[in-house]
């Protein structure tokens, strides 16, 4: 979200690379997640994909440019050796140095290709969000760049992907920042700029721990399959970190001309799903209504047990503008159509059927009479049922649970006057007439 925003309000590129070098993981239903989760944020990225582990070769002459430097060389350490070695830098409170950095060579020994670390001085990452990092060069390791079978690390990747598509900003979680100190002095290693790092705090569980999957749904498909909007998740995680200085909930194409690396925060934000429920209520109450209609309906194909006739499309297609000001998640939206989606005869909860006795259904009965003079279009049907129940010498009270329980069997639907207007003089005299007899 912030690469996007950052990118766009710079006038420049959003670029995505699919970083797959880990094969066990980058599976290709891995892959199309990511893919989709973007598509469906509306986050397009500019130009083709990058994939990384098809520009190994790429990044395997890079290594061999750096030895030709004398910035990297081969190492022909053991496993067992580098276990020794690393022992005693511990030891000794500094980074791994390999005996092997200032030349030599084990004539048919495996090796792998490292970085010759910096000997002194500091590697400063002037960070835009965390400000200047700095890290003394003797805690650098010297760093595996080709492993013994010649695959590329991850660190030698980036930082070769980085520069040949022209990444001049990383915007990332700032459990990279460590990583950026790695990065730098391989950048230096091949006589090129670094980028610009800004290193976005990570989001934390309503409980102040880390985000993980104790705290909920994590892959984006999963906050859609919940029911929310894709206009709300990006309204609601661009606030996650960054403040503009407002309260205004904002899309993120009017977020653009705002957006500013100098007002993210550096403590980690705070996932609070009663906000984000408020952010995406905001949106429901805005959305096109056909839009609206579409995607719940799909909600309800993909989530739910129960299926829309299409005798029911009408009237749901009606009720929609009243109902979204209601729910706050498209699931609630759908739950909230269902009386308008169910067949007769209804399904009853079995609170709904208590509430249907011999001396209600007489009532209802004699209002379906009431209910049949009415003209639907210009009646109001709450005064209309408050009326009935003056005549009947009762309150609402011994009127409207049983009602509703005809007319929904249970299911959550609006005030009983907007209940009857939804579904229509014809279907709601079927609904009372099932229960009347």
């Amino acid at each position: 979200m912030f690469n996007w925003l950052f990118a766009r309000r710079m006038g420049g590129k959003y670029l995505l690379r699919i970083e797959d070098t880990d094969r066990a993981r980058s599976t290709q239903d891995a892959i199309d997640a990511i893919l989709e989760g973007l598509t469906w944020l509306g986050l397009q990225h500019d130009s083709e994909i990058t994939y990384q582990f098809a520009r190994a070769a790429r990044h395997r002459e890079a290594a061999e440019a750096m030895i030709a430097r004398g910035t990297a060389f081969r190492c022909y350490a053991t496993p067992n050796d580098v276990e020794a070695l690393r022992a005693n830098a511990h030891a000794e409170g500094r980074a791994l140095r390999s005996p092997w950095r200032d030349g030599g060579a084990a004539p048919d020994a495996p090796f792998t290709v490292r970085l010759r670390a910096p000997d002194d001085g500091e590697i400063l990452n002037n960070d835009l969000v965390q400000g200047p990092v700095r890290i003394k060069a003797r805690e650098i390791d010297d760093l595996v760049l080709l492993r013994a079978d010649g695959n590329p690390t991850y660190m030698l990747s980036v930082v070769v992907d980085d520069h040949d598509m022209g990444v001049t900003h990383v915007i990332r979680g700032d459990d990279h920042l460590t990583n950026a100190a790695r990065q730098i002095p391989i950048f230096h290693a091949m006589g090129w700029e670094a980028p610009r790092f800004a290193h976005v705090p990570l989001i934390h569980g309503e409980d102040g721990k880390k985000l993980s999957k104790r705290h909920g749904s994590l892959a984006v498909h999963e906050w859609r399959d919940m029911g929310y909007l894709p206009e709300a998740m990006n309204a609601y995680l661009m606030r996650l970190g960054w403040s503009p200085g407002h309260d205004d909930i904002l899309s993120k194409e009017q977020a653009v001309a705002q957006f500013d690396l100098a007002q993210i925060g550096r403590g980690p934000a705070r996932l609070d799903f009663t906000k984000l429920d408020s952010v995406n209520a905001h949106f429901l109450k805005d959305a096109d209504n056909a839009r609206l209609e579409r995607l719940t309906l799909d909600f309800i194909a993909a989530h739910r047990t129960w299926s829309v006739p299409d005798s029911a499309r009408a009237r749901i297609s009606a009720a929609i503008p009243l109902l979204k000001k209601r729910a706050k998640i498209l699931a609630e939206l759908a739950d909230g159509v269902h009386f308008l989606a169910a067949t007769r005869p209804l399904a009853f909860t079995e609170a709904a059927q208590k509430q249907l006795t011999g001396d209600v259904k007489g009532r209802l009965e004699r209002l379906s009479g009431r209910l049949a003079q009415a003209n639907w279009e210009t009646t109001d049907l709450g005064t209309l049922l408050k009326a009935f129940a003056t005549d009947e010498g009762v309150g609402m009270g011994q009127i409207g649970p049983g009602l509703r329980a005809a007319l929904t069997g249970g299911a959550p639907a609006p005030d009983l006057g907007q209940t009857l207007e939804l579904l229509g003089r014809e279907e709601t005299l079927a609904r009372l007439k099932d229960q009347t007899g």
